[in-house]
């Protein structure tokens, strides 16, 4: 029989008492977030190809957006857009050395109280959980070491410096934790994988979550698992009509680039493009761990997943050998794939993005107001949910500060000082005067790249990439002078930019 009303009312007083000493938002159970970051991951040459599983789970199970872009076309920069939402010429990180603001002690100072997991953890609530690598000189002994650990985290497990895959050192909530080179126990993708499930096994069930989980692959050394080491033996890099010819009318820094490439160095970067998707194979196996295991904790239907990349990368593309920092569709443009809660499955989205929207988007998926931040990106989630009639930017900037070195390099003497990153046919991807910044314009009319030199020439290149998608044709001489004008007006205003100027209707945008 069904006991009387009076029997039921304490366990109901229990409830509600329970209810009032929980937060609003324990209560509420707002939505976790899972950020999945890797290293130098193109999109432009299929590096997406590789990760049928993460395909499988994120993409296909919600939306890919196809012009997702960065700011800055090299990590440290790049990372610290996603950290901070902001453009590079607001957040200060020009290059990956500490002269450039690579997690230096300004840095550290002036930007990581102010990043968007600092916001989560301290005005939202949530727990936070960082794994792999944070920015190029994280650990660097003038910047504190490893003992120093970014506001904002309530667990830390970051790679001292750059991208490896052993005989690294982590930093674990600022202890030391030196690994070797014994797969089982010290290949970094997979200790991220663990570190991963580890935290999701013993998190608090109280507050809601957010992990952001940054792997080596698929940057070099590329050291692919065991089990991956013989992938993809029939694999070589793209020969788009863009591979291994003469950059003609482009900065002097392409125009040297040797071409023809020697056998040497073709062999050599078919190799590094079958090495970096051997690597990825492990991320792959990463993400379907992740999904699984929020499944089984029944957290999957409450967590956005991001995927995406700090940049792009070429192999071979107007005869530069491998690397990334041009300022090109194949090294500017990333993944960028999204499942969650109200996102439906099997979209694409063809909106112009680019990751400083990823902090706005996260804090506005948290409940936070955006506009007590100094953010330059925009809240994705109106195009997460599918929203009709969103206002959207047409444009976006992009800026780089060359990495020089002061002396000549050994293998270029005949290049002077100020070159680096070269390789043995001294072909240089790097250069003091490397210097530029670019509108990325793409509208119902027009889809265009506007980019200048900080240099003597104060060099000009202009792509249409309607008619032009490789970028092989520099139409900065015969496109119409109204255009040029405008193009670079607008470079000026977002070059200036902070905030919400830097949201400003752009050239083309309707009306």
């Amino acid at each position: 029989a069904a006991a009387p009303p009076a029997a039921a009312a304490p366990g109901l007083v229990l409830a509600a008492l329970l209810l009032l000493l929980l937060s609003p938002a324990q209560a509420a159970r707002r939505p976790n977030v899972v950020l999945v970051l890797t290293d130098d991951q193109d999109v432009f040459l299929g590096g997406m190809t590789p990760l049928k599983k993460t395909n499988a789970l994120i993409a296909q199970m919600g939306v890919t957006f196809v012009n997702a872009y960065v700011p800055s076309a090299l990590c440290c920069p790049s990372r610290a857009s996603i950290l901070t939402g902001k453009y590079p010429h607001n957040h200060h990180v020009v290059n990956n050395t500490l002269e450039g603001n690579c997690s230096s002690k300004s840095w550290q100072k002036i930007q990581e109280p102010n990043t968007f997991p600092a916001l989560l953890k301290s005005m939202c609530g949530y727990q936070t959980f960082f794994a792999g690598k944070y920015l190029n000189e994280y650990g660097a002994e003038d910047a504190g070491g490893v003992g120093h650990v970014p506001p904002g985290w309530s667990f830390w497990y970051a790679l001292e410096k750059n991208s490896k895959y052993y005989n690294y050192t982590l930093s674990v909530n600022g202890k030391a934790r030196r690994h070797g080179e014994n797969y089982s126990v010290d290949y970094l993708t997979d200790v991220l994988a663990n570190m991963s499930l580890d935290f999701l096994e013993y998190k608090s069930n109280f507050e809601p979550f957010f992990m952001m989980i940054s792997t080596p692959a698929p940057h070099s050394p590329w050291t692919a698992a065991p089990q991956y080491k013989n992938s993809f033996q029939n694999v070589s890099a793209p020969r788009n009509s863009n591979f291994n010819i003469h950059g003609k009318n482009k900065h002097w820094l392409i125009r040297q680039a040797k071409t023809p490439m020697t056998n040497s160095s073709i062999q050599f970067l078919d190799d590094a493009y079958r090495k970096r998707w051997q690597t990825l194979l492990s991320v792959d196996d990463l993400v379907e761990k992740l999904v699984k295991k929020l499944e089984f904790h029944g957290e999957l239907d409450n967590t956005y997943i991001f995927y995406t990349s700090d940049n792009g990368f070429h192999t071979g593309k107007f005869s530069l050998p491998i690397d990334k920092r041009q300022l090109y569709e194949f090294d500017i443009k990333v993944p960028l794939l999204v499942r969650g809660p109200g996102i439906k499955p099997n979209q694409t989205n063809k909106m112009l993005v680019a990751n400083i929207d990823l902090g706005p988007t996260i804090l506005d998926i948290a409940g936070y107001d955006l506009n007590k931040t100094q953010m330059d990106g925009m809240s994705l989630l109106p195009l997460l949910r599918g929203d009709k009639n969103v206002t959207w930017r047409s444009d976006f900037l992009v800026e780089y500060q060359g990495e020089g070195y002061n002396g000549s390099d050994p293998t270029c003497p005949g290049l002077g000082p100020g070159v680096t990153h070269c390789f043995p046919d001294c072909v240089c991807e790097d250069s003091y005067n490397n210097t530029y910044a670019c509108v990325r314009t793409m509208s119902t009319s027009w889809d265009l790249q506007y980019c200048e030199f900080d240099d003597r020439e104060v060099f000009v290149e202009v792509y249409n990439l309607t008619a032009d998608p490789h970028q092989i044709n520099n139409i900065a001489k015969t496109i119409d002078q109204e255009i040029l004008e405008k193009m670079n007006y607008r470079l000026m205003m977002l070059q200036s930019c902070s905030g919400a100027t830097c949201r400003t209707p752009g050239v083309f945008d309707p009306g």
